[in-house]
């Protein structure tokens, strides 16, 4: 039986190419720096050109190059376009897949729920998803391209920063289960208003298979026009959704409660009633479960084996895993969710915060990419901060000026500390805190905040370890 990804010829036949040589790969790098043994390096040009590291590439062992251009004497397939070739041969892996396919997007929690359901698909055998949050127009031809010819079950997270980004990926990956987490106020600088960000995300049924499932948030203010949106792409797909006990929902959570560092949940799935255990705190987390509890019904399990294989699940690192660090003063619970951040994700994680016992420490970077009510939306976290029962509030960036504003040191309100750059204050906070804190961290990946959780981390290392990793924090920190 051939184990290969591609052999050559098939390579060529997909993207209409010229080859040098017979030979197969087991695998895909669009990095140089990441190339496996038996890889295709695909000389994409981007940024830099890809061109320029084919020869790297093969001395760390790649089987062969898609390339556009004379790189020499090396095993090739020689094509116009690297980028349409990588599109080509994700669209074969496509059509010679027998696979269960879903696509997942959305403006808070398609990583996280993308990892859930690629745990349960991995559950129940040979299983398929994107490698982090491999979303753009390099990240789904790639991994389609990637796809084995055995999969059984792939999920498939589309992402966007503008519009008209979503369609084409969704029709790339013709999902049967396509599905929308949330729509929130993300990406606005980009897509202007929230109404555009709800019409962009409801692109992923471009793509829907027909009678395919198309899944929505019952509860998400733009259910009724994305449910249109549903039969305008797609007039044969069924609609499902799942939200909260209450909701009209065909998936609900009926209990999401903490245990230790994890909790315990049970949802309806479908008029089945399950049990699940997640290894997080907050209610969002339990929601993002039912959703992936579903889809893994959707695909051909039950719901309660779809359950099971959530056991352990861990969210991503960056996106909320609580981690306990032995600090020289004593054992802090820290909250590393600095990845990625907007309003809804903030409240979200603040919530979280809020559930766990302890003296509650928030330490939160700008939200990037928020247009021109980004003053006003970064203000507007103060409800949520006292909510939380936060003691002490850390900021850095000047985009966050209008919350340290809003909240004074009023006696019924958290102490602040405002610093320009997240490098700042990593030592604001090494001074503040004390045993039996929680300490969240969170704010957009540009914003650099993830600083002060590596100098946090590295405090609790080894003395000459710890000197090391803090230094090397604090200078790489905004």
């Amino acid at each position: 039986m051939n184990k290969s990804l591609w052999t050559s010829k098939e390579i060529a036949a997909a993207t209409k190419g010229e080859m040098t040589g017979d030979w197969k790969v087991s695998g895909i790098s669009i990095d140089s720096r990441e190339v496996a043994k038996g890889d295709l390096f695909v000389a994409l040009k981007d940024l830099r050109d890809g061109h320029e590291y084919v020869s790297s590439a093969i001395e760390k062992g790649a089987a062969g190059a898609l390339i556009s251009s004379d790189c020499g004497d090396v095993p090739c397939v020689t094509v116009d376009n690297t980028l349409h070739a990588l599109e080509n041969l994700g669209l074969a892996a496509r059509a010679r897949s027998k696979a269960i396919h879903a696509a997942i997007t959305g403006s808070v929690g398609k990583t996280s729920v993308k990892e859930m359901i690629a745990q349960i698909f991995r559950s129940k055998g040979k299983a398929h998803w994107n490698v982090k949050s491999f979303n753009n127009h390099f990240g789904v031809p790639l991994t389609l391209a990637r796809m084995p010819r055995d999969t059984k079950r792939a999920i498939f997270e589309i992402g966007m920063n503008t519009p008209g980004e979503i369609a084409p990926r969704s029709r790339m990956v013709r999902p049967q289960i396509a599905l929308v987490t949330k729509i929130a106020g993300a990406h606005l600088e980009g897509m202007g208003t929230i109404e555009a960000v709800a019409d962009e995300k409801s692109d992923i049924f471009c793509g829907l298979e027909p009678n395919g499932v198309a899944i929505l948030p019952r509860e998400d203010d733009f259910f009724d026009y994305m449910k249109a949106r549903v039969f305008d792409c797609q007039p044969t797909a069924s609609l499902l959704s799942f939200g909260g006990a209450q909701s009209e929902a065909d998936a609900r959570l009926i209990s999401f409660e903490p245990e230790g560092n994890g909790s315990q949940g049970t949802a309806d799935i479908l008029g089945e009633t399950v049990s699940f255990q997640l290894n997080a705190i907050g209610d969002h987390w339990g929601m993002n479960a039912v959703l992936a509890i579903l889809v893994g019904r959707l695909s051909g399990m039950s719901a309660q084996e779809a359950a099971d294989g959530l056991k352990g699940y861990t969210p991503p690192a960056g996106r909320g895993a609580a981690e306990i660090l032995k600090m020289p003063f004593g054992e802090i619970t820290l909250l590393d969710d600095s990845y990625n951040a907007n309003p809804e994700s903030m409240r979200a994680g603040l919530a979280a915060l809020g559930q766990r016992s302890g003296r509650k420490i928030a330490i939160l970077g700008e939200m990037r990419e928020l247009g021109p009510d980004a003053d006003k939306l970064h203000a507007d976290l103060k409800d949520p901060i006292l909510k939380a029962g936060v003691s002490e509030l850390f900021l850095a960036g000047d985009g966050l000026l209008p919350l340290r504003d809003s909240c004074s040191n009023n006696e019924n309100e958290p102490g602040v500390c405002w610093a320009s750059t997240s490098k700042e204050l990593v030592l604001m906070v090494n001074k503040s805190l004390i045993s039996g804190d929680v300490v969240l961290i969170k704010g957009s990946n540009a914003s650099g905040i993830a600083s002060v959780a590596n100098a946090l981390k590295a405090l609790s290392q080894g003395p000459e370890e710890r000197n090391e990793k803090m230094s090397a924090a604090i200078t790489g920190g905004e």
